[in-house]
C-alpha cells in the first residue's frame, strides 16, 4: 500500500490543472521579458505581437522596473511594511518581496494569483527573509472578500497596506466592474494604505491592434484602456505625484525612459 503523499498528490493537481494547448497571459508576459517559464503556444503568439507592436516588450520589461521604484519608495519614504500583490505573475528578477525587504527586512507580502503555473513557482521561489514574511494565496480577483479573508493570516490590517494590482485589471472586461473590486479591496484596509496600479493603455494604434490580435488567441482577455479610466481608479484617494503618468515616468531613476503604452499611479487612502 502506497504512503499518502499530500506534497505530489499537490504538485500533480497542479501538473494537471496546466493547459499548454493555449497561450497564456502570465506564461506570455515571462516570454516577453526573457524568462522560460512559457510554451511553445506562448511563444508564437509572443512573436507575433511583437511583429505588430514591438514596443509591447518594453511595457513588460519597464513594468518591472516600476513595479521596484514603488516599493522602494513605499518602503523607504512612507514606511509601508505590508504588501498585498493581486496578479503576482511567473516570478522573475526582483519581486515585490525582494524589492521590499532589500530595504526593510521586516516586510510582509501576501501575494494572490489563481494560475497553477504561478502557483507551483511561487511556492519555491517566493521566499522570505527571517525578519519578514512572504505568502502566497491561491484566490481569484474576482472574491475580494476571500482574498482579504486570507490575507488577513499574514498581513496586520489594523496597519497600512500597500495594495498593488499591476497588468492585471485588463484582464477584467466591464470597467465598472473592475473598479468595483478596486473599490471593496481597498475597503477592507485602513487609512494610510495605500493603492498601486498599472495597466497596458490604448494610447497607440498599434497597442489597440496588438491587443485585439491578443484577444483573438484563445486566452484570457486583456482590454486597454485609457488614460482617463486608469485615473479613476484612485477616486477618492489622494494621487501621489507626480499622478497617473506613463510608466516610465513615475519618479524615473536611472532606468530606461522609453515611452510606452502604459500607465500607472500611486494613491494613499485618507
Amino acid at each position: 500500500m502506497s504512503e499518502h503523499d499530500p506534497q505530489a498528490e499537490a504538485a500533480a493537481d497542479i501538473r494537471a490543472r496546466i493547459d499548454t494547448s493555449t497561450p497564456h497571459s502570465a506564461r506570455f508576459w515571462n516570454y516577453f521579458v526573457g524568462g522560460k517559464d512559457n510554451y511553445e503556444k506562448d511563444r508564437e503568439l509572443g512573436d507575433y505581437i511583437k511583429g505588430i507592436h514591438p514596443g509591447l516588450v518594453d511595457v513588460a520589461r519597464l513594468s518591472r522596473h516600476f513595479l521596484g521604484r514603488v516599493v522602494r519608495h513605499l518602503a523607504t519614504e512612507q514606511g509601508i511594511r505590508q504588501f498585498l500583490d493581486i496578479g503576482t505573475g511567473l516570478p522573475t528578477a526582483d519581486n515585490t518581496h525582494e524589492a521590499a525587504q532589500r530595504v526593510a527586512p521586516d516586510s510582509r507580502i501576501v501575494y494572490v494569483d489563481n494560475d497553477p503555473l504561478v502557483l507551483a513557482h511561487a511556492r519555491a521561489l517566493l521566499t522570505s527573509t527571517p525578519e519578514g514574511e512572504t505568502a502566497y494565496i491561491d484566490a481569484d480577483l474576482y472574491k475580494p472578500e476571500l482574498i482579504l479573508e486570507a490575507a488577513a493570516a499574514t498581513l496586520d490590517f489594523s496597519r497600512p497596506v500597500a495594495l498593488m494590482i499591476l497588468n492585471t485589471l485588463g484582464h477584467v472586461g466591464e470597467y465598472e466592474q473592475a473598479r468595483g473590486l478596486v473599490a471593496q479591496l481597498m475597503a477592507g484596509l485602513p487609512s494610510g494604505s495605500y493603492l498601486v496600479i498599472s495597466d497596458g493603455t490604448a494610447t497607440s494604434e498599434a497597442m489597440v491592434t496588438a491587443s485585439n490580435e491578443y484577444n483573438k488567441s484563445g486566452a484570457i482577455p486583456y482590454h486597454v484602456r485609457s488614460v482617463e479610466e486608469i485615473g479613476g481608479f484612485f477616486d477618492g484617494l489622494e494621487l501621489v505625484e507626480p499622478g497617473v503618468s506613463q510608466v516610465t515616468r513615475w519618479r524615473p531613476e536611472s532606468e530606461d525612459t522609453t515611452p510606452v503604452d502604459a500607465y500607472g499611479a500611486v494613491a494613499r487612502k485618507p
